[in-house]
């Protein structure tokens, strides 16, 4: 079979899409289309010439997924001759019954739609992606590679919500976790870094991007994650509040008269920094910090502290951490979240070192004080390889 894998990865606001030699984790070409729904979207498109940006509205992800197509036709390397084995999906919900990579059929796709109402931002794009995606490469393995799978290991007294037992028995209600295939990727790339086994290391994952979570990882395994029912709990986000007190929704409800749609659409779309500061974008976050923007500052203070919060506590889920990894497109390039998330922490033996922290690069590093008993990794992820990897495994073992 064929080693290349095309992978579309499908954010709220974003389409990653990548041709994955998945025997090299290379990228034979890749890209990222920006800011979808948006006027001011993007395209921006590696090749074998090189770079090209394209702005332009980018208004929905079948738009998005059909402007990645026509990247690759017109600047490289060419689908048609790329020798697909099989083209792998991100997809962001599987609740409790898919805990593997699964091969996409007409009955997988119904089983996703039924799993909209968990994941509102994200299960309709993957969907709309897939179904187009299906149409265009008719003669193709597609599979679905799941975010909520690594979490399949969290204990019973981690998943399990303090409701009426009959609500998780009818209702699949539990905490389900996300961004998985990334998380369980940085994972096995920072037991590289300490030169440990996996089985050894006891991390605190932080993937920090328009949607953003934290995983302590045990041994390999996810043993508490900040994310649940759906994407909307736990860290603040872009355009996601977090964790909320659940009676402000029935507040709003009961006493305000609000639909409940509109609170949905609210604390989906726009809360998080976006409801703080009117951009869920963190470059424009950053340039109105630094002009002094009062706003700003409040967001990046709220974005921050939650964090520290979730990292004391997963400290001490885990009874000490060899290592915090951040990834995610804020993680991997925002020095300041990181300084910020982790100031305070040295006495958990944490401690960022500054002009490490303040060098960008596409690599993997240390940003961590020297002799620190913890280590403080950037990890950039590479979702689109494990997910390569996946679908090619699944594509091969159906044939």
């Amino acid at each position: 079979m064929n080693r290349h894998v095309l992978v579309i990865n499908v954010g709220s606001s974003s389409l990653k899409y990548s041709l994955v030699d998945t025997d090299h984790g290379t990228a034979l070409g890749s890209g990222l289309v920006e800011r979808i729904g948006e006027p001011d979207g993007s395209v921006h498109h590696r090749g074998p010439d090189g770079d090209t940006d394209t702005a332009r509205e980018v208004r929905s992800h079948e738009d998005a997924l059909r402007l990645a197509l026509d990247a690759f036709a017109t600047h490289g390397p060419s689908l048609d001759d790329a020798g697909l084995g099989a083209i792998g999906h991100r997809v962001v919900h599987g609740g409790d019954r898919f805990s593997a990579p699964t091969l996409i059929d007409d009955e997988l796709v119904r089983a996703v739609e039924e799993l909209v109402p968990l994941a509102p931002l994200h299960n309709p794009a993957n969907l709309e992606c897939i179904q187009v995606a299906r149409r265009l490469f008719p003669n193709l393995p597609h599979v679905a590679v799941f975010d909520t799978a690594f979490h399949q290991t969290l204990p019973p007294h981690v998943y399990t919500y303090a409701v009426p037992r009959e609500w998780a028995e009818d209702h699949r209600i539990r905490r389900y976790g996300f961004h998985g295939t990334s998380v369980g990727f940085v994972s096995g790339e920072a037991a590289r870094m300490l030169g440990k086994p996996l089985e050894d290391c006891r991390l605190i994952v932080l993937h920090l991007g328009n949607g953003a979570s934290a995983t302590a990882v045990d041994g390999g395994r996810s043993v508490e994650t900040s994310m649940g029912f759906t994407p909307l709990a736990g860290l603040v986000m872009g355009t996601r509040s977090g964790d909320l007190d659940p009676a402000i929704p029935l507040h709003l409800h009961l006493r305000l008269g609000w639909k409940v749609e509109d609170i949905d659409r609210v604390l989906n779309r726009e809360s998080g920094v976006k409801g703080i500061v009117g951009h869920n974008d963190f470059r424009e976050l950053s340039r109105l910090r630094d002009e002094g923007d009062p706003d700003a500052g409040l967001a990046f203070d709220i974005y921050c502290h939650r964090i520290r919060k979730y990292v004391g506590a997963y400290f001490a889920v885990l009874g000490g951490i060899d290592a915090v990894v951040f990834t995610g497109g804020v993680g991997e390039n925002d020095a300041q979240v990181r300084s910020a998330s982790l100031r305070g922490l040295t006495r958990l033996g944490i401690e960022v070192e500054d002009e490490r922290n303040r060098v960008r690069s596409r690599e993997p590093r240390a940003v961590s004080a020297e002799g620190s008993e913890v280590a403080v990794l950037v990890v950039p992820t590479n979702e689109e390889w494990e997910i390569a990897r996946q679908a090619l495994a699944v594509a091969e073992a159906a044939v």
